[in-house]
């Protein structure tokens, strides 16, 4: 069966609407969020058993985000992205037997790569051991030198 492609689904599209949420921009981050109209949509039939439902209805959604083409991001979260995640993400799902949350799946999948992929681990100050720290450290040191001590033969010992 072939699939059904819909570039750039918008908030007016009859039949789409996500409960709770912006549906004209996804919400990556708080320093990111993309153009619903940049998503290109596909929907195919899901595999695997599941009778006549699962045979015809197109419940598989697809998104790609073309991150190389997005006027939504920043030079450096394009970089980022593209570094990470290449040119383009795909993201599918065929979880459920409904499409709509196969949909709503599909853009928390993509959020969640996207959010992951931006993510800045914060630089790691180094830090010098605690006094307490050193203390304890060359305590335990000195009790498993008096056990081995305490272990070894000796000629001419009782």
């Amino acid at each position: 069966m072939a699939a059904i492609v819909l570039g750039g689904w918008d908030a007016g599209h009859p039949g789409y609407s996500v409960t709770g949420m912006d549906t004209s921009r996804l919400r990556v981050n708080d320093q990111c969020s993309i153009a619903m109209s940049e998503l290109e949509w596909s929907f195919r039939p899901s595999g695997g058993p599941g009778g006549q439902h699962a045979n015809k209805a197109a419940s598989r959604a697809e998104i790609r985000f073309d991150i190389a083409g997005s006027p939504s991001l920043t030079e450096g979260q394009r970089a980022r992205l593209i570094e990470r995640l290449g040119d383009v993400v795909r993201v599918s799902c065929d979880d459920e037997r409904s499409q709509l949350r196969n949909r709503e799946a599909a853009l928390e999948r993509l959020r969640a790569r996207l959010a992951s992929a931006l993510y800045v681990a914060p630089p790691r100050r180094a830090t010098k051991p605690s006094r307490g720290s050193k203390r304890r450290r060359l305590e335990s040191k000195r009790r498993r030198s008096d056990t081995k001590r305490s272990r070894s033969w000796k000629p001419g010992g009782d």
